[in-house]
């Protein structure tokens, strides 16, 4: 009896330590990460006599997690790619609104600014007319800096999102290292803190949401926990901490870095998954990309409507002033350029643009790297969207250094190599200290810099610069059109063009013999070129002076004959060379009809040019100008605005469809788990009937053994 008193015991043992995990399970099935339980259940050690081992009853040999390690890292995973490509939506979806809204875009601005202009151009002497040019200009400058200003309040929220989440990832990193702990003490016992590691995973399933983590289990049953390329963050009961700060190239990007001991070391590009990574990637891909293009666009526009302005007439007779601030104004200059933290030299270099038409998107690193073994300063650099070198070249001049910038490029056609100039210059007051380093920024802040600053509506140069007359007494049928200026500096200079002009440059045709061409004597001073600049025809000696006299090039009587000249006093002949001396004008018109001998053409400066539109309409055809992108691709304004409009919504497009994937995904994973570790409340329930029964039954044995233990008494 006393043998079956003890099994009767064992089994209601064993049913009630199984009643109490099923009940601990239906407890927990509302607890995040909570994996179900399970009593597992063996034989005593039975005990041997004379007819055989006889048994002893049972014995609960442990609590075993229903949980798999391939589920769980699948489903970590699953939550740092859906966490990452969520906050990369909620942040491009924003700026997708932002660019192709009708309010805060930058296409309706352009187009009422060109279309106010084509007013103008219908009635250049009309004040409200060029008044409404000036308004929407206005308009358009602070189109480009409300979109700048909501940009950059992008990036401040970016900044501050990852500053709290680097605070919620070491709190939690500690909270692991707190576990690690614990499950070790715990598991010197023997047995395994089930509700410990499953509040472990859950802490760390919780990091995953903010930042993607590698999981690598010990042989105590802590695990190691470590993020972007291997970087470790938690290590047994040693967990490092993330620290964000402003950026040492840019200050306005802040960027991540881990901490360990005294250690710390630059994280940001290695950081993926979660939240963490879902900015950061949207910060590298789209947000910087637009700050640029706009930039790049802003300056663009600044820099054609100011040039294009300053080679017409406005009212009052005087070289055009600008429309837009100046683009390498000192501050924004003097900003472009951002000294690296920990530079030991002092230089103060500023970045001026030099050609708007073959500025790039991409930011650049400059480093000075000393003399070298030749004795010459040297500085590197490289293109940051695409991490090529670029040559730099260096000028001194009265103790300030002059660096230009180029690009080796394969000429396919020659089989040589083209310089290609990438439209900016750093002006340095002074050489930095070896190894210090720079950020480049040509456009970054173009878009907040544009800025309308002509308040005077007289002073629209909407007049050409020179006019073309046809002789009164002229007999033949030739006529000659308005000349434009295809060449010069910008503003022009009236008084060397009146200079230039005179009382008025004649043009009289010559003809062959046979009187079927005919050419045109130039005046001292103004010679033919080609259509890139070069100086055409043949000098009257060998080494002409530069008042030599060239002879003309041939033109067709009857047909339209294309001209160009230059007037350049300053200037000698360079066969083949382009004129390049800023004082000089170059003027394209059109000969067409068949002059007769005696006929005359007169080029004069455009006095009282009231009514003139055709610097207007040269104002106007900016609109449809590929003046945007450097290299051999280039865009119109409204072709570089919707390329990045069209980018933008491409990639918001893109990421909607895999943020959807994602959310599948995950679903999946988190199904598969709970489809092993999750409580089903159905099964429990089944079980606690099971296990009751089981329990009725041990308490049968028991009382069976009770009552042979009385018969057996009362026997005697």
């Amino acid at each position: 009896m006393g043998d079956l008193l003890s099994i009767g015991l064992s089994g209601l043992r064993t049913t009630q330590t199984s009643l109490t995990v099923t009940g601990h399970n239906i407890a927990n099935v509302n607890t995040a990460g909570f994996s179900r339980q399970q009593a597992v259940q063996a034989t005593n050690v039975p005990q041997y006599s004379g007819a055989g081992f006889i048994g002893s009853g049972s014995q609960t040999v442990d609590v075993r997690r229903l949980a798999s390690e391939f589920l769980t890292g699948q489903l970590r995973t699953a939550t740092s790619e859906n966490s990452e490509l969520q906050a990369y939506k909620s942040q491009i979806s924003q700026l997708d609104s932002l660019l192709s809204n009708s309010t805060t875009g930058i296409s309706p601005a352009m187009q009422s600014f060109f279309a106010a202009l084509q007013t103008a151009t219908q009635d250049p002497a009309s004040v409200p007319a060029r008044e409404a040019v000036l308004s929407q200009a206005e308009g358009l400058a602070k189109s480009f800096n409300t979109l700048y200003d909501q940009l950059d309040q992008q990036n401040t929220l970016i900044n501050q999102q990852l500053g709290a989440l680097s605070g919620e990832i070491n709190s939690l990193a500690a909270s692991v290292a707190g576990y690690n702990e614990a499950i070790a003490k715990a598991k010197s016992s023997g047995a395994e803190p089930n509700d410990l590691i499953d509040a472990r995973e859950e802490v760390i399933r919780k990091m995953s949401e903010m930042v993607g983590v590698q999981v690598v289990p010990q042989n105590d049953s802590s695990v190691s926990l470590f993020i972007g390329t291997g970087q470790p963050l938690v290590v047994g009961t040693t967990a490092s901490r993330l620290e964000v700060a402003p950026g040492i190239d840019d200050p306005s990007r802040f960027q991540v870095q881990l901490a360990s001991g005294n250690t710390t070391q630059v994280i940001t590009n290695f950081v993926s998954g979660g939240e963490m990574g879902g900015l950061l990637a949207y910060r590298d891909t789209a947000l910087d990309k637009s700050y640029n293009t706009l930039g790049q666009l802003a300056l663009t526009i600044s820099d054609t409507v100011n040039q294009q302005l300053g080679q017409g007439l406005d009212l009052a007779g005087r070289a055009g002033s600008r429309l837009f601030e100046n683009i390498n104004e000192a501050q924004a200059a003097a900003l472009r350029v951002l000294p690296q933290q920990g530079n030991s030299g002092s230089a103060s270099p500023v970045l001026n643009i030099t050609d708007t038409s073959q500025l790039g998107t991409s930011d650049y690193r400059l480093d000075y790297v000393g003399v070298d073994s030749s004795g010459n300063q040297t500085f590197t650099a490289r293109r940051l969207s695409d991490n090529a070198p670029i040559n730099v070249k260096a000028v001194e001049s009265g103790g300030a250094w002059s660096l230009s910038f180029s690009q080796e490029v394969p000429n396919e056609k020659t089989d040589a190599v083209d310089l290609v100039d990438q439209g900016f210059k750093v002006v340095l007051d002074k050489l930095p200290n070896q190894g210090d380093r720079f950020m480049l920024q040509p456009t970054r802040r173009g878009a907040a810099e544009i800025e309308s600053t002509l308040e005077q509506p007289d002073q629209l140069a909407f007049a050409g610069s020179a006019r073309a007359t046809t002789g009164a007494n002229n007999r033949g049928t030739g006529a000659i059109s308005q000349p434009a200026l295809v060449g010069g500096p910008s503003p022009i200079n009236t008084t060397s063009l009146k200079t230039a002009f005179g009382s008025g440059v004649a043009l009289s045709p010559v003809f062959s013999a046979d009187g079927k061409t005919y050419s045109l004597n130039v005046p001292t001073g103004w010679k033919y070129v080609d259509d890139e600049g070069k100086i055409v025809g043949t000098p009257a000696v060998t080494t002409p002076p530069k008042d030599a006299v060239f002879s003309s090039p041939q033109f067709a009587s009857g047909n339209s004959n294309s001209v160009r000249l230059i007037y350049d006093p300053s200037g000698t002949y360079v066969p083949e060379q382009v004129v390049l001396d800023t004082d000089s004008y170059q003027y394209e018109f059109t000969l067409s009809g068949i002059p007769q001998t005696g006929d005359t053409f007169t080029l004069g400066f455009n006095n009282d040019a009231v009514s003139d539109n055709r610097n207007a309409l040269n104002l106007t055809a900016l609109q449809t100008a590929q003046t945007i992108g450097g290299g051999a691709t280039k865009a119109t304004y409204n072709q570089a605005y919707g390329g990045l409009v069209e980018r933008v919504g491409s990639l918001t497009a893109q990421v909607r469809v895999n943020s959807q994937a994602s959310e599948t995904v995950l679903k999946q994973s988190q199904d598969s788990r709970d489809s092993l570790a999750g409580v089903n409340l159905d099964e429990e329930a089944a079980n606690l009937v099971k296990f009751q029964q089981y329990y009725s039954a041990s308490a049968q044995v028991i009382q069976v053994a009770r009552t042979l233990f009385d018969t057996l008494i009362n026997a005697f």
